[in-house]
């Protein structure tokens, strides 16, 4: 599924980059939020782990709260603006075989995703949410699509590499 040059993001990173650069990473619970500039070929991800930063420790991006406007910012860094942007939303799986989903974490990663994109007012144009399937993305740059798979509990155990 990979293909061509491409840069693999952990829980916590965020990768902006211009085609024809791609991005991937492999998700389970976690979310990745794709944000795309078409008229500047602009284009970054991230991976969070949790939705909120409950104000104990570093603001990390492994906190949606966190990780969702500093790739907003990102992307603005380099020229784009909130209003050419385009959000693409993957990820939020239920990935806890047989438990209960009283923490329903993939849910509200899901969520907070959501609820950000709208303040900033930037259209979700796509998304593979939720479900009990981890995923494996590749962000191109070159299209600004992305690249699906299904994957196995342990691609997602493995990190995908």
């Amino acid at each position: 599924m990979i293909q061509g040059s491409s840069t693999f993001i952990h829980v916590g990173q965020i990768h902006v980059d211009t085609a024809p650069h791609a991005i991937s990473t492999v998700l389970g619970s976690c979310v990745s939020v794709c944000l795309y500039d078409s008229t500047l070929g602009i284009g970054g991800m991230n991976h969070y782990l949790l939705p909120f930063w409950n104000g104990n420790g570093l603001q990390s991006p492994k906190f949606g709260n966190i990780a969702i406007p500093k790739l907003i910012e990102n992307m603005i860094s380099k020229g784009s603006s909130s209003k050419t942007l385009q959000a693409k939303i993957f990820g939020g799986a239920s990935m806890n075989m047989g438990g209960s989903d009283t923490m329903m974490i993939g849910q509200k990663n899901i969520l907070v995703a959501k609820e950000i994109l709208k303040e900033y007012k930037i259209t979700i144009v796509a998304e593979d949410i939720g479900g009990q399937n981890g995923r494996k993305i590749q962000f191109n740059l070159e299209q600004g699509k992305v690249l699906l798979k299904y994957a196995q509990r342990s691609d997602i155990l493995s990190g995908g590499q």
